[in-house]
């Protein structure tokens, strides 16, 4: 009986620890994605004042001392793949959206969102699932290590 009560407390405690990581799911990350939502597009740019699709990712992941290539393409390259299904906040994601290849990137933020520096609405979120961004999807890479993506996801 013993046993059976400390295997009861035991999941319970297990499963509690999951559902408060679950929960706390990108708080970090997307407070720092909100601050800047509806920055503008600016080709080439890296700051406020305008960011393009990479730029914005850079300007993310400097907030948690994460350096990255300047470029889509470029950050498409390092990393591991990730598949769609098992896509977690901070992985990167990317898209042929003008027919040469990978033109366009963005954060997964979770929950089927991701968010971007559009040229057409500047830094917003979108999903996956939205047409035009499912039938340009490429690929997907994890570039954040388990230490930094703690730190992405924290409270604190």
């Amino acid at each position: 009986m013993k046993k059976v009560m400390l295997s009861l407390i035991g999941a319970a405690i297990v499963f509690s620890a999951s559902a408060t990581s679950s929960f706390a799911s990108s708080v970090k990350l997307e407070s720092e994605v909100d601050k800047v939502v509806g920055t503008p597009y600016q080709w080439g740019g890296t700051t406020v004042a305008g960011f393009d699709c990479s730029g914005f990712i850079l300007y993310i992941f400097d907030k948690f001392n994460l350096d990255l290539p300047r470029t889509s393409k470029t950050q498409a390259q390092v990393g591991t793949p990730v598949d769609r299904e098992n896509l977690r906040a901070g992985d990167l994601v990317f898209f042929n959206t003008d027919g040469t290849g990978i033109s366009h990137a963005g954060i997964y933020i979770g929950n089927n969102e991701f968010a971007h520096s559009s040229s057409s609405k500047g830094v917003t979120i979108s999903k996956l699932s939205d047409s035009y961004y499912k039938n340009r999807y490429v690929t997907a890479r994890r570039v954040v290590s388990q230490q930094s993506y703690l730190k992405m996801i924290s409270e604190i």
